[in-house]
């Protein structure tokens, strides 16, 4: 790895407070960049990752995702321009549709066309914050405003098949994944990411590989403590087609079994989660954004143990 390679973690927590105080514990540590879900820091993640940019110094900070259908595109540009200025080049925005199930429950969403909303969202967030204005009128989204200054901010997007991570390279200024098969990021991904990049003539963007990490020597507890905590995963719809494509056919009744997790989880002692990291970079992901699985009969140890490699191997890189 080099020193622009970053080693982030996905932070969650019960509350607003615990978040914040687990990203402050991050960078302590010396860790790359902390990221927040929608609501997985205990609370509305662009609020809590303001707090942290005023009271944290050095850790990057990033939002994986913001939920797409919650706000329209010309808010979240104003909310990112208040990060941004509190933490000037540290704030990283995520962006994507989510799921329709709960998209449509909680919103009351018509999902309908998400690579089609995003395409929009994004071109809006980009054109607003990059050049400080936007004229537009889409077929889902209109905007016509401006900031009061740009905005140094990358926006990045989710993405889990080949058409969004094409959309990404296209349009994004990174990709985030999530729970794929790393061969499947390799093989797949990266090049769709490489394709849409090339029909925009522009240079192919960063690919964020999201990961469950566990440091551990007890490799079954490790699995057990992904399907504990991620095992609805191989049912979503969205999640289910992209396992069928990278050859995983039937999750939804099979569920996470050993050879998926095998090929999700990096996980092992420091030496071996050490090598799978750098063997991910060195095909081409530019950053880890790990989630730390707690597992074992002293899970808060094991979830300690994975949160220092994880900091040295930043302060290494």
């Amino acid at each position: 790895m080099n020193q622009n390679n970053v080693i982030g973690v996905s932070v969650t927590a019960a509350n607003a407070r615990e978040g914040l105080e687990r990203i402050e514990r991050l960078d302590e540590l010396g860790v790359g960049a902390a990221w927040l879900t929608s609501g997985g820091g205990g609370g509305e993640a662009i609020a809590i990752l303001a707090a942290a940019a005023a009271r944290t110094e050095r850790i990057k900070l990033g939002t994986s995702i913001v939920q797409t259908w919650s706000r329209h595109p010309v808010t979240l540009a104003q909310q990112v321009q208040v990060i941004d200025s509190l933490a000037p080049g540290r704030f990283r925005l995520g962006v994507g549709p989510s799921h329709q199930a709960s998209m449509e429950t909680t919103f009351g969403a018509d999902f309908r066309a998400p690579i089609g909303h995003l395409r929009e969202y994004l071109h809006i967030l980009r054109a607003l914050m990059h050049t400080g204005a936007v004229e537009f009128e889409g077929r889902w989204y209109s905007a016509n405003t401006s900031l009061s200054s740009t905005v140094d901010v990358p926006v990045m997007a989710s993405a889990l098949r080949p058409g969004a991570f094409e959309t990404c390279g296209e349009l994004s200024d990174g990709a985030i994944s999530w729970v794929c098969p790393h061969f499947y990021l390799r093989d797949t991904a990266l090049p769709a990411l490489t394709r849409g990049a090339e029909s925009a003539g522009r240079p192919t963007p960063p690919l964020i590989a999201h990961a469950p990490v566990c440091v551990t020597d007890d490799l079954d507890a490790a699995r057990d403590g992904v399907r504990a905590r991620l095992g609805y995963f191989p049912s979503i719809p969205f999640y289910a087609n992209m396992f069928a494509e990278a050859g995983f056919s039937g999750t939804p009744d099979s569920g996470w079994t050993d050879e998926m997790l095998d090929q999700v989880l990096i996980a092992g002692d420091e030496d071996a989660v050490a090598e799978r990291i750098s063997t991910v970079i060195e095909w081409g992901a530019t950053e880890i954004l790990a989630t730390p699985i707690p597992c074992g009969d002293d899970p808060d140890a094991t979830e300690e143990r994975t949160l220092k490699l994880l900091a040295q191997l930043q302060k290494d890189a």
